[in-house]
């Protein structure tokens, strides 16, 4: 996934005519959308050190990592790291949006469904961009965080507003997410997103390969939204198979972030990668693990390091 700004890939995916019949959630009540108690079973306080484990995933030197590993059977967090340390967010915001546009629309137009489905399969970065401009930018963020209870999740600076891929996350924030998912959300908003997750292509609409981290890490069942950016707008090698949809040219981002000092972009100027989502029998894990790897990092160096990071760490836990 690499960002652009929404003026560059605003007729980047064509809209179909003709609308769905299928109802949706509309929104949810304050009352409803309020964090319940047990939310917060569990939940490490800013600051809080890693969890024991007898042998903790080692992370490599110039690379900065966090994550957040919540059992659903044990209802505890059972492995975290630097769990409120905030990320850009890169694609991981695509469930956001979803989120936000869903809960926020009775009935989906056929193109509408069609952009949602390439944006959390294949982290369409054309599908994005048209939410992201229709529905009020960095607004979605903030509706998205009082909603959900976000502690730690921030629009783009004011400086960036069309680089959705700026939005601040933590892994504490994301595994939050995927709980409100499954336990509160409406069940046709959790359907829609969690049935595009659990059919995530193995590669991204931009060619990069999207298999790594969970995907390599974990047995399935598993759905996963991934997240990547920095590495420029190709792929060393493209993933196979793959269809550029909804792309327009552009630089790299890491010209982009680079241009972003002092903005409050996180790790600007350094790539970072993204692994998250649910794996186990009846979704037992919902996790995060997110990295910033050093300035001018190999695509395949910091796949190879949280695909790593994400294997050693499900040893810890199964």
């Amino acid at each position: 996934m690499r960002i652009k700004p929404w003026a560059a890939m605003a007729a980047a995916v064509p809209l179909a005519a003709g609308c769905v019949a299928t109802p949706l959630a509309g929104p949810v009540s304050a009352a409803s959308a309020a964090p319940a108690p047990s939310e917060e079973v569990g939940v490490p306080a800013p600051g809080a050190a890693a969890s024991p484990s007898a042998r903790p995933p080692r992370v490599p030197a110039g690379t900065t990592a966090a994550w957040v590993v919540f059992d659903r059977r044990q209802r505890k967090i059972v492995a975290h790291r630097n769990a409120h340390r905030k990320y850009r967010s890169a694609s991981v915001v695509k469930i956001l949006m979803a989120i936000d546009y869903l809960e926020t629309h009775q009935t989906v137009p056929a193109a509408d469904a069609r952009l949602l489905k390439v944006m959390l399969r294949s982290s369409d970065d054309g599908a994005a961009t048209r939410f992201w401009s229709r529905y009020g930018k960095g607004a979605i963020i903030v509706r998205a965080a009082r909603r959900l209870g976000l502690s730690d999740t921030a629009p783009p600076p004011a400086t960036h507003p069309g680089f959705w891929g700026y939005t601040s996350l933590s892994a504490y924030d994301v595994v939050r997410v995927y709980r409100y998912l499954l336990d509160r959300a409406e069940p046709r908003v959790r359907d829609t997103i969690l049935g595009h997750l659990r059919q995530a292509t193995p590669c991204g609409s931009d060619g990069f390969d999207q298999t790594f981290g969970i995907p390599r890490a974990m047995p399935r069942p598993w759905a996963v939204k991934q997240g990547w950016s920095g590495f420029g707008t190709r792929p060393p090698t493209r993933c196979g198979g793959s269809a550029l949809i909804g792309s327009a040219s552009g630089g790299s981002i890491s010209t982009a972030a680079l241009r972003a000092a002092g903005s409050g972009v996180p790790d600007y100027g350094r790539p970072v990668l993204h692994t998250t989502g649910l794996a186990g029998k009846s979704d037992r894990y919902v996790l995060a693990v997110l990295t910033a790897h050093p300035a001018g990092g190999t695509w395949n160096g910091s796949v190879q390091r949280i695909t790593k990071l994400t294997t050693d760490l499900y040893r810890g836990i199964s």
